[in-house]
């Protein structure tokens, strides 16, 4: 499995990262420290998230302990509620880059807000940032193939990333198949189905079949689709469990049958009800 993805912007990104939606500000440090620990290089946070200050500590402290700043990924999120405004995605990106007291990696729309027709104009802002040296990489979360169509079409510049929903219920087959075309890589948020696709049968059953647990076979599953993951936990052993996926691989069996779990089920807002 490779341990980066390459983007179509020359950069790379880790292709296993770990998100930071739900995780409390005064637990964000710990958190953050130990998936570092572990061996994790991709931080995913977002203005929403309301941790970003903590994240930022936990990555000065770690930085001051050896750890080198280059070897990192740190992602952010304009969130838009208020206002999708110019003006509003240069305040929040410098507000987000100053809590975390660093450079942020890869910058992303959080979500299209499709009703209010402006995503295009946010994107031009971000293509604006990326032109101006501030942000590494560009991307986007919760697209749809029909917004990403719209984007690149008016603008002429392809997202390096799209982050979505997809798990063995929703794998997204034919958002993951445009992507490719594109040369944007897929990365999951979600990809546990927040924890419920763990308890499916065949999930179990091909887990114990491998000696591992439901998620690594989920996140392996993941990697062999090809595309980049960010899943969550809060405890130190489940961090590193859920990076020790090298040691097996899912045979055309596994992924038959992982395949027929698809329902199409969501765990969280489709993006055109966000606004």
């Amino acid at each position: 499995m490779p341990s980066t993805l390459p983007l179509l912007d020359g950069r790379t990104l880790p292709a296993l990262g770990f998100g930071l939606y739900k995780v409390p500000a005064d637990e964000t440090q710990r958190v953050v420290a130990a998936a570092l620990d572990a061996g994790y290089r991709l931080v995913d946070g977002a203005e929403f998230y309301g941790n970003e200050r903590e994240v930022g500590e936990a990555l000065r402290r770690a930085v001051d302990t050896g750890l080198e700043r280059a070897d990192l990924t740190v992602t952010s999120k304009f969130w838009g509620e208020q206002s999708q405004s110019a003006d509003a995605v240069r305040t929040s990106f410098v507000a987000s880059e100053a809590a975390l007291g660093s450079p942020i990696d890869v910058y992303m729309i959080h979500w299209p807000r499709p009703a209010r027709g402006q995503y295009v104009d946010v994107w031009r802002e971000l293509v604006a940032l990326q032109a101006e040296g501030r942000i590494r990489s560009i991307g986007v979360s919760n697209f749809t193939e029909e917004h990403l169509r719209r984007l690149i079409g008016e603008t002429g510049v392809t997202p390096a990333v799209n982050q979505v929903e997809s798990h063995p219920w929703l794998p997204q087959h034919e958002l993951r198949a445009f992507h490719a075309e594109h040369g944007i890589v897929t990365q999951a948020w979600s990809p546990l189905g927040r924890s419920r696709v763990l308890e499916e049968p065949t999930i179990q059953r091909i887990a114990a079949a491998h000696g591992v647990s439901p998620a690594q076979a989920i996140i392996r599953w993941h990697l062999q689709l090809g595309g980049a993951l960010i899943p969550k936990s809060t405890h130190p052993h489940r961090l590193a469990e859920n990076l020790d996926v090298d040691g097996f691989s899912l045979s055309d069996d596994d992924l038959a049958a992982i395949a027929a779990l698809e329902t199409g089920e969501r765990t969280g807002t489709h993006p055109d009800d966000r606004q």
